[in-house]
């Protein structure tokens, strides 16, 4: 499967759902750590293959976790049948999970794993809403 067709699909499944969704890919660190830097107050999730610089990327990881927007991370093969080196990602502690050795279909579970995530905090973020406007009132009773 070719990364067009990937992005068909991912594409597909954020039309059904009502998200948005953006395409980015580099084989530069710099250039991803820049476009993760981009997604904040833009994006609600991120799907991320950070490829080898899985294991290397400090930098990655740090843009990652400055942005706190729910992230998910895909690996084509599965890194843990790989090389040893191969078995530690530094991205995987920054991220609300990690879908590896599924294939392209793990971007797929990536959507729906991003979709669950963002329809949880939506209903989070209404009922505290709710709440507020609640005590709100009750203040001024």
């Amino acid at each position: 499967m070719k990364l067009e067709d990937i992005h068909a699909q991912m594409k597909a499944f954020a039309e059904q759902n009502k998200h948005e969704i953006e395409f980015f890919q580099s084989n530069l660190e710099g250039e991803i750590v820049d476009r993760i830097q981009e997604c904040l107050g833009d994006a609600d999730g991120i799907i991320i293959n950070p490829a080898a610089y899985t294991h290397t990327s400090i930098a990655i990881r740090d843009a990652i976790a400055a942005v706190k927007i729910p992230t998910l991370e895909v690996h084509l093969s599965n890194i843990y049948q790989r090389e040893e080196f191969r078995h530690k990602s530094l991205i995987a502690p920054v991220c609300a999970g990690q879908i590896a050795g599924m294939g392209p279909y793990g971007y797929h579970l990536a959507m729906v794993g991003m979709n669950q995530m963002l329809t949880e905090i939506k209903i989070m973020k209404e009922h505290q809403a709710k709440v507020q406007a609640a005590q709100a009132a009750q203040a001024q009773a």
